[in-house]
Order: structure tokens, then C-alpha cells, then sequence
């Protein structure tokens, strides 16, 4: 096991100087020239190098979680209870959305280009009330812990 650490060390020690160097070039090569191509090819060599590590980082994530969730049969029931308690806040949510479009000041620009429709008015009310549901549950289990802890 002590062999597999030294490993993941010096893999992120490498990507920690991969990443150095290329902020290091871009910040050398950086012009007031705006159609500078040296400095955009470093500009896209970061966020390529950025979206690589984005990518590799959550794809690290997503497998260990899967590797945990099926070495811990009783975590992995956890798990799955609350992503399902995820979706039914979701649904609430989604079910007592309106998808009547607001009306402020500036909406008929929205309305005109296609980027507020109905639809797009809903999605936004459920993640309202999705937050709103959230932060109640989260209020009422913070005045519960608090309770229970002075009852005891």
C-alpha cells in the first residue's frame, strides 16, 4: 500500500509542474496585442490542459464513489436513499413551478431573442423552489440537532 502512495504522490507532484509550466509560458508570452497567436495557443493549451484535468478529476471521483458503493453495501444503501430524496425535491419542486414568464423591466428583450420561453420560466421556478426546500430542511435539521443536544 505504501508503494501505491509514493506513486500517487509523485503522479501529482508531475502534474503540479505540468500545470506550473504551462501558467508560467502563458504568463511570459502574455502581449497588449490582442491577435498575438503566440499568446491565444497558450491561452488554449491551459484550458485544454484545465478540461483534461476536470475530466480526469471527475472521472477519479465517479469511480471511487462506484468502488466505495459496492465494497459498502450499507453506505451504497445510504447513498441511494439520498439521491432519491434528491429526485422527489426535484419533482416537488417541478410540479409546483409555474411557467408563467415574469414580467419586469427589460423582459420582452428575453422574450424577442428566445432565451426566456416557458419552459425556460419553469425550469428557473423549480430551482427556486428546490433552493427554498433545501435551505428549510437544512434550517430545521440545524434547530433539531441543537435541540435534541440540549434535551440530553
Amino acid at each position: 500500500m505504501e508503494k501505491v502512495g509514493k506513486i500517487v504522490t509523485i503522479l501529482l507532484w508531475v502534474l503540479l509542474i505540468v500545470s506550473a509550466v504551462l501558467i508560467v509560458s502563458m504568463m511570459v508570452n502574455i502581449s497588449e496585442n490582442e491577435m498575438d497567436p503566440t499568446m491565444g495557443s497558450w491561452i488554449n493549451s491551459n484550458l485544454v490542459w484545465a478540461y483534461i484535468l476536470l475530466v480526469v478529476g471527475a472521472g477519479i471521483a465517479v469511480l471511487a464513489s462506484l468502488f466505495h458503493m459496492f465494497t459498502d453495501i450499507k453506505a451504497a444503501k445510504k447513498g441511494l436513499l439520498s439521491i432519491a430524496f434528491l429526485g422527489v425535491v426535484a419533482l416537488l419542486s417541478y410540479l409546483l413551478a409555474s411557467d408563467a414568464i415574469p414580467q419586469f423591466v427589460g423582459v420582452q428583450k428575453f422574450i424577442n431573442d428566445g432565451t426566456l420561453t416557458q419552459q425556460v420560466a419553469k425550469l428557473v421556478d423549480a430551482g427556486l423552489y428546490a433552493t427554498y426546500i433545501l435551505l428549510g430542511l437544512a434550517v430545521l435539521s440545524i434547530a433539531y440537532s441543537s435541540l435534541t443536544r440540549l434535551f440530553k
